[in-house]
């Protein structure tokens, strides 16, 4: 019989052989009659830095007769194990006319890819963008002062915007295809320990092979993967999808989009909604990085018990207000990187990356301040263009070359002219240069910021500290977009366009994308059946 048991606490620094101890101790069942103990989730308890925990639920089974004569001694944290969700799409009846296209090599467009093609489905996957191996030279050139490769960057190609990130799998969405999709990263090269975790990371080192082993698997399916191929327009027929248009020349036949394009396709949006798709503005939020030495956030989090191995690098997540609008923190890499994450030429677009062993000197994350369509007007594109102006100003303000404005955390609040950096050496690349933030941010994004800070240097003494960097500019958390959809999943004008994920503003991460784009292909799974 299996059996669950929650909320095990246990020093941080305990062996796991102890679990065994502290399920006989929940149960009173003997400790030589109690197997197959298995961790089904890890977290820390860093509350009381005199007093880290680790909290454990495992799973274990034991003999039917062990139960029924112990039962009534266990403790309220032990249960019966409940069964593995059974994810299985209908099958519907139609024959396939044509193949499936998958727009969008990012994790909606990937599971999207590999959800049909396991099943049997002819599914082409096209990507403006190039192979993960080429993408990420491009990226190191650029990163080094050489050219922007427009359709090769850290927004575009093989992965997503997600394989240049710490690869972070938190998800607040309740649906067992998170499992899955969190088994299948480990079955295609991610660690076995991401599947316990409770706040689980891969790193952009790991998740390159990750991507690159799921593209073979959709290949030696019978899947086809194209890059450098870029969707420039959709044929269709009495309201529905036949085709897709290639680099503006090729036809594609298709009878179905999955449109997985990420929220970098500012000209694929501005061309669907030529086409009549309905898109809508959304909230998103902008700001800029703060980077810290990841010994201060350690010793912060962890107190006397900064640095030791079991712990790793210590994260935070903190919210506030300023005059109604939400400031948080977003996407904290700890022992991480300020990347440049610009896709075209003239904007400076910044986001933070950690390699799987977060092992670099400075800690960073966002601060992002909550800006809404009444803001803007409350047109289709009011964010789109409020990004780009954004990103626009930042470049200017860097120098026009691609280097970033940043400043001291001392000098934003002062208001005084920026002076050299000090103790914390900002990590963007190709540069970043002291420049007046003010310059660059509108008033409520800066009031905003230097409002946050204050609340954060009060939850996490220091945090505001004089040498802490802000580099700017974080425009791209979300996607300023809606490609609305209805319950079916189709584009409300258009049948057979699918969108999903972060660019059509449907999910917020690595996980969630990959599950609305699982969600596409059951869709139409229950539509047509595979030859």
């Amino acid at each position: 019989m299996k059996l669950l048991a929650l909320d095990l606490k246990m020093p941080f620094n305990a062996d796991e052989s102890t679990l065994k101890l502290l399920i006989n101790a929940n149960t009173r069942i003997p400790a030589d009659r109690i197997e197959n103990i298995r961790i089904v989730r890890r977290s820390l308890d860093a509350r009381d830095k005199n007093d880290i925990n680790f909290i454990y639920s495992a799973s274990f089974e034991i003999d039917e007769r062990d139960y029924n004569r112990f039962y009534p001694r266990f403790s309220k944290s032990v249960q019966k194990a409940p069964e593995p969700p059974v994810v299985a799409p209908i099958v519907g009846e139609e024959p396939l006319p044509a193949p499936i296209l998958v727009a969008g090599a990012g994790p909606a467009g990937l599971f999207a890819a590999l959800t049909l093609a396991e099943r049997g489905y002819k599914v082409v996957l096209i990507d403006r963008g190039r192979p993960i191996d080429e993408r990420t030279r491009d990226v190191d050139t650029f990163w080094k002062g050489g050219a922007l490769d427009p359709e090769s960057n850290i927004m575009f190609g093989e992965g997503g915007a997600g394989t240049f990130s710490d690869g972070k799998l938190t998800t607040r969405i309740k649906d067992a295809r998170a499992d899955i999709v969190v088994d299948t990263l480990v079955k295609y090269g991610a660690p076995e320990k991401i599947a316990i975790e409770a706040k689980p990371h891969v790193g952009t080192d790991v998740l390159r092979t990750v991507v690159r082993n799921i593209r073979g698997a959709i290949e030696e399916l019978g899947g086809e993967v194209r890059f450098s191929a870029k969707l420039t327009g959709i044929r269709t027929e009495d309201g529905r999808v036949t085709g897709a248009v290639i680099n503006g020349a090729e036809t594609i036949p298709c009878c179905a989009i999955v449109l997985a394009v990420g929220q970098a396709a500012r000209d694929t949006y501005r061309m669907l909604f030529d086409m009549g798709v309905e898109i809508t503005a959304k909230p998103f939020a902008v700001g800029v990085r703060i980077e810290h030495p990841q010994s201060f956030i350690d010793r912060a989090q962890f107190g006397k018990f900064a640095g030791h191995p079991r712990l790793g690098a210590a994260e935070y997540r903190m919210t506030a207000r300023s005059g109604g609008r939400g400031v948080y923190t977003f996407c904290m890499c700890p022992g991480g990187f300020v990347v440049a994450s610009s896709s075209s030429e003239g904007e400076v677009v910044t986001n933070g990356m950690s390699y799987a062993a977060r092992d670099g000197e400075n800690a960073n994350s966002g601060i992002i301040v909550q800006i809404n369509p009444s803001d803007l007007g409350g047109a289709p594109f009011c964010g789109v263009e409020f990004q780009e102006k954004l990103e626009r100003a930042a470049f200017r303000l860097g120098g026009g070359d691609f280097s970033a404005p940043a400043e001291r955390v001392a000098d934003f609040l002062e208001g005084c002219d920026p002076r050299p950096f000090g103790g914390v050496t900002p990590t963007y690349r190709p540069q970043a240069v002291p420049r007046k933030l003010r310059k660059c941010l509108p008033s409520a994004v800066h009031k905003g910021i230097a409002e946050g800070l204050g609340a954060f240097g009060r939850m996490i003494k220091g945090f505001d500290m004089g040498d802490a960097v802000l580099t700017a500019v974080e425009s791209r958390t979300s996607a300023p977009v809606r490609i609305n959809r209805g319950e079916n999943g189709e584009a409300t004008r258009l049948h057979g366009l699918y969108p999903v994920g972060e660019g059509a503003g449907y999910a917020g991460g690595i996980v969630s994308a990959a599950v609305d784009g699982m969600r596409a292909a059951e869709r139409l799974i229950a539509v047509y059946k595979a030859e």
